[in-house]
């Protein structure tokens, strides 16, 4: 892509995830259209600067989807056969992966969802910094050029996100735990309590911070939901089954006195939340890892996601090409700390890696 000032993307959809992106870009300095179903919206976001209008110009360089999931695939495929650009790159933000990586094949595509939100409402609610510190996904595929990932991650790094690559399946059976049940969850204890305080209005003044921290999320745009959730159904089914099974022995735990039980339980939750990833990482803590690549399908994908099934954050990724079909090398930022790891686990994969600090 070129110098920051002439860099253009266009985001199709302007609710909080889309007027977000695009505050997020125009602050690191591209020229920013956007466009949405809602001509009112498209209006008050030029009026309010997010957007500069709502042309999508044939050179733009970056196309942003922040559709409901059951759109995507359509509207990709449209932007990108309208548009023969070779350095064109697409992406979307839905929180579904599978059913839209399987139909758009286009290899300028790139499937994404940042793991960002907000209880806060449509264009009203977007925020620049809303994705600094958050975990941002990509699906690469065996069509993924290492010109569209690296790109791609340099971009989102540039407006403060951690970037994970993973399978587009592996995405959504994690993130039906991570995400959608414990939306499910925090709506229905959210219900639960407002139907026993309509017998016993005192609950609600009785709400400590535990049930304010659970149900916080419960309070964000319901209406995104319903597609997301039916996209992944089977996911989302999976691993409610295997919640209720955990609940389940809970309840019989405490009716028969199990005492070691419920305390294996809260001691094991405790050890596992502490362990959550939540460290960054200033400069001095990185090192860099070359790793010698191949020119075929495939294998930026497997770089990557042998990165994140191992919790190993690529902070920045270079390209360095070889002669053309032979191959190059990728310059990879990496915690200092995980060089041995991560290096180790590459070449038992086939890879030359040189480690550097």
């Amino acid at each position: 892509m070129t110098s920051p000032s002439s860099r253009r993307a266009h985001v199709v959809g302007l609710g909080l995830i889309g007027a977000s992106i695009a505050l997020a870009l125009r602050d690191a300095g591209w020229t920013v259209s956007g466009a949405d179903l809602d001509s009112d919206i498209e209006a008050k976001a030029v009026a309010s600067n997010v957007i500069t209008d709502s042309d999508l110009s044939p050179g733009v360089d970056l196309v942003v989807i922040a559709v409901p999931a059951g759109a995507v695939a359509s509207v990709a495929t449209s932007i990108l056969e309208k548009n023969d650009d070779p350095s064109l790159i697409v992406t979307d933000v839905a929180g579904v992966k599978g059913s839209i990586v399987d139909v758009v094949l286009d290899p300028r595509f790139l499937g994404g969802h940042p793991m960002a939100g907000s209880e806060l409402r449509g264009l009203s609610g977007a925020r620049a910094d809303l994705f600094a510190g958050s975990t941002w996904v990509l699906t690469p595929t065996d069509r993924t050029s290492a010109e569209v990932y690296s790109t791609l991650h340099g971009v989102l790094r540039e407006i403060g996100a951690n970037v994970v690559a993973i399978s587009a399946d592996d995405h959504d059976r994690l993130v039906a735990v991570a995400s959608h049940v414990p939306h499910l969850l925090a709506g229905s204890l959210m219900n639960e309590a407002s139907q026993v305080a309509e017998q016993d209005a005192v609950l609600l003044q009785l709400a400590a911070g535990g049930f304010r921290d659970m149900t916080r999320i419960a309070a964000g745009d319901p209406s995104i939901w319903p597609d997301i959730l039916f996209e992944n159904r089977e996911a989302v089914a999976q691993s409610l089954a295997s919640l209720e099974g955990r609940l389940r022995g809970l309840r019989e735990a405490l009716l028969e006195g199990g005492r070691d039980v419920i305390l294996d339980s809260l001691l094991s939750a405790a050890s596992a939340r502490r362990q959550l990833p939540g460290r960054a990482l200033s400069s001095d803590d990185l090192a860099y890892l070359r790793v010698k690549v191949s020119d075929e399908p495939g294998v930026l994908a497997t770089v990557t996601m042998a990165a994140s099934e191992l919790l190993v954050n690529i902070y920045d990724i270079e390209i360095a090409h070889g002669i053309e079909g032979v191959g190059g090398t990728l310059l990879l930022a990496i915690d200092a700390q995980q060089t041995q790891l991560f290096g180790d686990a590459l070449t038992g994969l086939g890879f030359q890696v040189v480690r550097e600090q």
